[in-house]
């Protein structure tokens, strides 16, 4: 299929965001037994974070980041490849963005150090920009 190579890093990703589902739940899970939480003190507002360990919670906040930006890679990618435009150098970009998102997700789930995260969100916003752009020119031209 013509313009598919960036279907590649797409499927990657989404097994990754499950990856740190099972990541998140196999810390939480055990956490919040070991803290007494019951099911129901979870949906009290605020009450995981102010109970369970930060280091549990960093997983969780990590998969929460995966529904974010990440959805937009996926529509780009998506119409790129729709367009024909997702091989060469945009799924170079896709690979890029890719392996920035998941070490990002391998920083904050371990060490959690703001500077590093935010510097491998900063690559990554500008490789899905140059991606974004790329969608929007292959689409209007």
């Amino acid at each position: 299929m013509i313009g598919a190579a960036i279907l590649q890093p797409v499927a990657v990703l989404l097994v990754w965001t499950m990856v740190m589902w099972v990541w998140m739940y196999a810390t939480r899970i055990p956490a919040m037994q070991k803290a007494g939480i019951v099911p129901g003190d979870a949906a009290k507002p605020g009450h995981l974070e102010e109970t369970l360990p930060p280091n549990v919670q960093w997983k969780a906040h990590n998969y929460n980041h995966l529904h974010e930006a990440p959805t937009v890679f996926y529509a780009a990618a998506i119409v790129l490849a729709i367009i024909g435009q997702g091989d060469g150098l945009n799924a170079t970009l896709g690979w890029a963005y890719v392996t920035l998102r998941i070490v990002h997700s391998l920083v904050q789930a371990t060490i959690n150090k703001v500077p590093i995260r935010f510097g491998l969100f900063a690559l990554s916003s500008l490789v899905l920009m140059a991606l974004v752009l790329h969608a929007a020119i292959g689409v209007f031209h």
